[in-house]
């Protein structure tokens, strides 16, 4: 049975901890909804109504353009271990890059990242539990290392120059807001 809460409880924190792996959605009017799948040590608890995530540069910028042009998104975790559970954030987000001024206090909060473009930030309406009893039981073997190998073999100017050409629209058509230079 689902449950749901106003704010993040200490137990929520608990099990979001233990998660290697999150998925973000986000839509916007009229544009195809967006689903990704996250990992890497990129989620941080903020505060009981605030969480963010590292973004680094991979297949496109749809949740940048979507997060401008509507806010909403959900975050959902699901327990792949015992015991079972699916737990979704929802609430309204907004991209934070390097050239804007909370940029150096958020991103300290993370562990660097080759091909980290921005930080998404995401104000808590109301977060959910049920159960995940149709989730499969699994077991994490090891996180991919090919995003990092990737990313960290192009320079600051090359990823810059290919944020400029590729992923100043989303898939949409929608406009996204781009880093002006790279993280320090």
């Amino acid at each position: 049975m689902a449950e749901f809460f106003p704010a993040l409880t200490d137990a929520h924190r608990e099990f979001i901890a233990r998660q290697p792996v999150f998925f973000v959605a986000t839509a916007a009017q009229g544009t195809r909804i967006n689903l990704s799948p996250k990992g890497m040590d990129s989620f941080r608890v903020l505060d009981d109504r605030t969480v963010a995530y590292l973004d680094v540069v991979g297949s496109g910028n749809e949740t940048n353009a979507h997060l401008l042009a509507d806010g909403r998104i959900t975050i959902m975790f699901c327990a792949f271990d015992q015991p079972a559970l699916i737990f979704r954030i929802y609430g309204r987000g907004r991209a934070v890059l390097p050239q804007d001024a909370e940029w150096a206090a958020l991103h300290a909060r993370f562990t660097p990242l080759p091909g980290t473009r921005q930080i998404f930030v995401v104000a808590i309406d109301q977060v959910q539990t049920s159960c995940g009893w149709g989730v499969p039981q699994m077991t994490l073997e090891r996180p991919r290392e090919t995003l990092n190998k990737y990313n960290a073999k192009y320079s600051d100017e090359e990823r810059l120059d290919y944020w400029r050409a590729a992923e100043g629209k989303s898939i949409d058509g929608l406009p996204t807001r781009l880093p002006e230079a790279l993280p320090g």
